[in-house]
């Protein structure tokens, strides 16, 4: 429709046909391509959460850090810094819609996830399942949510949302 339209007030106005150089894009291919898959409830693999410092410490990066280039400082050994295709992994930048101890620059359209384990983790209000299911696919408790659906699109892998559930849910 819109290069038949085209096509008429280019006639119209006496220009040269246009059609073989106009792109319309396919764009209910584009977004099947790009949709997200069905919400998805994840069982949280034994051992996931840690107190194990190497864990904690690549949590924390993937919290505070930007994406590729724009990373702070290094990433932790351990981290998948580029991927096979060889683009630089994009990291969560958590802290740009959340609160912890130590965030800079953090967003607030998020909850405030300071002393997280003492206000919802040790008083039994939430557990690691909940915390690590939460950041997989959050969808799952909140459909409406604009939280990054981590697991399910394969932005993180599996132990990336372990070291990031045992950041949150560790003592700062």
């Amino acid at each position: 429709m819109r290069k038949v339209i085209l096509l008429g007030i280019a006639t119209f106005l006496g220009a040269a046909d246009l059609s073989s150089v106009i792109e319309i894009p396919d764009a209910t291919a584009i977004l099947l391509k790009d949709a997200l898959p069905a919400p998805k409830m994840y069982a949280m693999p034994a051992g996931c959460i840690t107190d194990d410092s190497a864990s904690i410490a690549r949590g924390k990066y993937i919290f505070h850090n930007l994406n590729g280039k724009e990373t702070k400082e290094p990433a932790p050994e351990g981290l998948l810094k580029v991927l096979p295709n060889g683009k630089e992994k994009q990291y969560g930048n958590c802290v740009a819609c959340h609160n912890i101890e130590g965030a800079k620059g953090y967003g607030n359209i998020g909850p405030d996830l300071s002393n997280y384990k003492s206000f919802f983790v040790d008083s039994g209000v939430r557990n690691g399942q909940f915390v690590y299911q939460k950041i997989a696919d959050p969808r799952m408790d909140n459909p409406k949510t604009h939280m990054t659906v981590n697991l399910a699109n394969g932005l993180f892998n599996e132990r990336e949302v372990c070291d990031l559930a045992s950041y949150v849910t560790s003592k700062k």
